[in-house]
């Protein structure tokens, strides 16, 4: 069976990483724990994306070779990922031998089937985001994405016969809906291609820390050709050859990244897959970008977040619970420390963890801490259930602030229960009643438990710990909040 195949983008190694990046990676493991616990097989990339004048340029500004600058930052990030409990199934880096070896082969391929041809490049270009720019792309004269002026120039480059490909890509949008998603970033794409598409430049000759054109190495290719082929060659690809493990992970089921890198995703990488003879990804999803107390987070300004900072103040699941539960996964969102410590506070401690150990300590109390080991004829569980499928749905469709607010509105009416039921008062009066409620309110913290496992795993392990059928029988005593208060 084919595996789910889900990668995020390469990230730049021209800082170190934020909360910016961590918001597509948790995106991307949140989803793949939750395929996992549907027992599916999932591969899951990342990695760094290295080469590029602005590397070249920021190592010489800090004294170090590029690739000793690359290796320092793309060590930065497996780091943070550890931190923050993701788990990939491969890190790949652009400048991994087996990696320039493809990407130079594929350049040659191209070449020689008329895909990429040598000319003449006279233009703008954002040094900035490493990218070739029109006029009519401009806002006020700056690049869009960067507010500076591009530069401009005028080298011999190969390019790639982008154009060749706007039909195709035009049909495949109309006959794969969901190709582009979310769906209110779809039209942006589709006008783009249908205004007409030229010919992209694929080579520089004034950046020499790149991946060397093989028939013409006074070229270096082009840096967003090198990092998009990262997707293919993860996986095993190889020009030639059978590639038959390769065949198992390919087509990717999901290309997740940053608003402002979809076009290179949407338009630039399913040409290139086309001129290859390749697949295409079923999906490629585009997320907006974090503020930070309503301004863009920037080196300049100062208010870069670093998520090690949240997960050192609030622990990891917390942070992993807020970055999902805030925002509408897709759209922009602002980051308020007075936002999170108030849905740390509101929802975590006082609707969840106490939630939780009312139970546990009322279970240790009244039932000898014997925990039920099948559900009796719940209508409370089988009201809960009746919310599996959405969440599901929203889980598999990425809104995952949407299937939190399910949970959340579960956890809610098991808190009326416990306020309505009173537990506390039918231990006086009616044991049997008390038992079955407390059974109930068991199972259905289980359920809970698994739901909110993609997102708070350790969390979710450590409820399940209490509530285990398996679990010796033990002295009751108060257990400790999930959540403590922050004052």
């Amino acid at each position: 069976m084919k595996k789910y195949y889900l990668t995020t983008p390469l990230y730049y190694v021209n800082y170190k990483p934020h909360i910016g990046h961590a918001y597509t990676t948790l995106a991307a493991d949140v989803l793949a724990r939750y395929l996992k616990s549907q027992g599916k097989k999932v591969f899951f990339q990342t990695g760094t994306d290295e080469h590029g004048g602005n590397i070249e340029k920021t190592a010489a500004a800090n004294n170090v070779s590029p690739q000793k600058w690359a290796d320092d930052v793309a060590l930065e990030f497996k780091e943070m990922w550890k931190t923050l409990g993701i788990e990939y199934d491969y890190f790949i880096r652009t400048t991994d031998e087996k990696h320039k070896a493809q990407v130079q082969a594929i350049f040659e391929r191209m070449l020689e089937q008329g895909d990429i041809y040598l000319g003449n490049y006279a233009g703008l270009y954002c040094s900035s985001c490493e990218n070739f720019l029109d006029e009519s792309e401009l806002i006020e004269g700056k690049c869009p994405v960067h507010k500076k002026e591009p530069e401009k120039i005028n080298e011999e480059s190969y390019f790639f016969k982008l154009s060749k490909y706007e039909k195709p890509l035009l049909e495949h949008y109309k006959s794969h809906p969901g190709f582009l998603s979310p769906d209110y970033r779809a039209n942006e794409i589709i006008r783009f291609v249908e205004r007409g598409l030229n010919d992209i430049s694929v080579s520089r000759t004034k950046v020499s820390w790149g991946i060397p054109v093989k028939s013409n190495p006074k070229h270096t290719i082009y840096v967003w050709i090198d990092a998009l082929t990262n997707y293919i060659t993860g996986p095993g690809f190889e020009l030639g050859k059978d590639n038959e493990s390769f065949n198992e992970i390919w087509p990717a089921d999901l290309h997740l990244m940053g608003k402002e890198i979809y076009r290179f995703h949407a338009v630039i990488w399913p040409a290139m897959l086309m001129a290859l003879g390749l697949p295409l990804p079923k999906k490629v999803y585009a997320h907006g970008w974090w503020t930070v107390e309503g301004e863009k987070m920037s080196k300049s300004r100062g208010n870069v977040i670093d998520p090690r900072d949240l997960v050192s103040e609030y622990g990891l699941d917390p942070f992993r619970y807020f970055i999902f539960r805030e925002v509408p996964f897709g759209q922009d969102g602002d980051f308020s420390a007075e936002a999170f410590k108030r849905r740390y506070n509101g929802e975590l401690a006082n609707d969840l963890g106490n939630l939780f150990s009312r139970t546990v300590n009322m279970i240790n109390k009244y039932l000898d801490s014997s925990m039920p080991d099948k559900p009796e004829n719940s209508q409370l569980f089988n009201q809960l259930l009746e919310s599996k499928k959405d969440i599901e749905k929203d889980m598999e469709e990425l809104q995952f602030s949407s299937a939190l607010d399910r949970i959340w509105k579960n956890i809610s009416l098991l808190n009326r229960e416990v306020d309505l039921k009173k537990p506390w008062e039918l231990a006086k009066t009616d044991k049997e009643a008390l038992k079955k409620f407390l059974n109930e309110m068991v199972w259905c913290l289980r359920l809970v438990s698994s739901w909110i496992s993609p997102f708070m795993p350790s969390t979710a392990a450590r409820m399940l710990m209490h509530l285990s059928v398996s679990r010796q029988p033990e002295e009751p005593k108060k257990i400790e909040p999930l959540f403590p208060r922050k004052q």
